[in-house]
């Protein structure tokens, strides 16, 4: 084993892990080498522990960075982890970057950047909190709601983020019950409550912040006629990248989207008119095989609600709302129960006009696989 380990020390340092500047080709030959070893081997090696600290700096702000942070439980960088999250384009990078963080109990730093002056910032922050689903993010966004001096934008983000947690929903809800939600958020937080997983708090919602009725305030004819009907597909383009809608949020067309739900670039060919609305009006009647919702209750009290992905003997992979994927150990899991109603919710028809459901079911119908060159 020893032998081993000074062979890879050896290794590390022919592939230049010691220049000046380190290309791409010698940082992957690195962090193959690196993953080889554990924690102590590390520690115990001169050399592997200046090779570590070498790679870290030349991948500071990317995956990779999280990846051997979390692996070798490296100390002192909570910074750049922060840093990370906020510069992360895929949002699971940037949920295990801040669960680090949390987990050296270094909530101070987490909280001065969501407090500092760099809104967009503090924003990419709250955003990868909610992402987490951890009841233990509470104490750090819940304050942002009430606080009525900052931004409107980051408020908001705050309240989608409280409902990613039972117990953060219903925080949100109890101050909407006394009065204490200001007026500027009762919108947002109507529409992330009304599709909350907890029947009970969804049930309350619907009293405390009735939604709006829809904008032609007219009964939704039967899915026979709508099926006859024709639509603007470019106007239902636009209606399906509403966020208020949220189609986008769950899925992908043509590489644009969130990788939640099922990708839709082909789903008119797959799917008539009439299969389409009601696949929107009750997306209960048949859900897709893979995307069956898991509810995963850990042993420290936490709840994990998604897809399960992928499974190994220890561990299993969950994919959350915004495409956030996370591995829990089998060992941390209490108990783990499939969900019988669809992980999209209902309703999404409430939100529109007859004539804009119409065009968003059109446009829906009009994405349909190329015709094989000489078709």
């Amino acid at each position: 084993m020893k032998a081993r380990i000074l062979l890879l020390a050896a290794l590390l340092a022919s592939f230049g892990v010691f220049a000046q500047t380190l290309d791409s080709e010698r940082i992957a030959l690195a962090i193959e080498a690196l993953s080889r070893l554990n924690k102590a081997q590390i520690a115990a090696n001169p050399k592997l522990t200046a090779a570590l600290d070498r790679v870290l700096e030349a991948t500071r702000g990317t995956p990779q960075f999280v990846e051997l942070v979390r692996k070798f439980e490296v100390a002192g960088k909570s910074e750049a982890l922060i840093e990370t999250a906020v510069l992360a384009a895929d949002a699971s990078v940037g949920a295990d970057a801040l669960r680090i963080v949390l987990d050296a109990g270094e909530l101070d730093r987490i909280r001065g950047t969501i407090l500092g002056t760099n809104i967009s910032h503090a924003i990419k922050i709250v955003e990868a909190l909610g992402n987490l689903g951890e009841k233990r993010t509470l104490e750090l966004i819940f304050p942002i709601v009430e606080d009525t001096f900052r931004a409107l934008a980051l408020r908001k983000r705050a309240v989608s983020a409280l409902t990613r947690t039972q117990e953060g929903a219903s925080a949100l809800l109890q101050i909407a019950k006394t009065d204490r939600l200001s007026a500027d958020l009762k919108l947002i937080a109507a529409q992330e409550l009304h599709q909350a997983r907890w029947p009970e708090i969804k049930r309350e919602a619907e009293i405390v912040l009735p939604a709006p009725q829809a904008r032609d305030d007219q009964p939704l004819p039967p899915i026979a006629e709508l099926a006859k009907r024709s639509g603007d597909p470019a106007k239902g383009a636009e209606i399906f990248s509403r966020p208020e809608v949220g189609c986008i949020n769950c899925h992908q067309v043509h590489g644009n989207g969130i990788d939640f739900g099922p990708k839709l670039s082909e789903i008119g060919t797959k799917l008539g008119k009439d299969a389409l609305y009601e696949a929107i009006i009750n997306p209960s009647a048949g859900i897709s095989f893979d995307y069956e919702a898991w509810e995963i209750t850990l042993k420290n009290g936490d709840e994990a609600f998604g897809l399960i992905i992928s499974e190994t003997a220890d561990e299993v992979t969950v994919k959350a709302q915004a495409g956030v994927r996370t591995r829990y150990k089998k060992a941390d899991i209490e108990s783990r129960r499939k969900m019988s109603a669809s992980i999209m919710p209902s309703g999404l028809q409430q939100t529109l006009s007859v004539e804009d459901f119409v065009s968003l079911v059109e446009y829906l119908a009009s994405l349909k696989s190329a015709k094989p060159a000489g078709n």
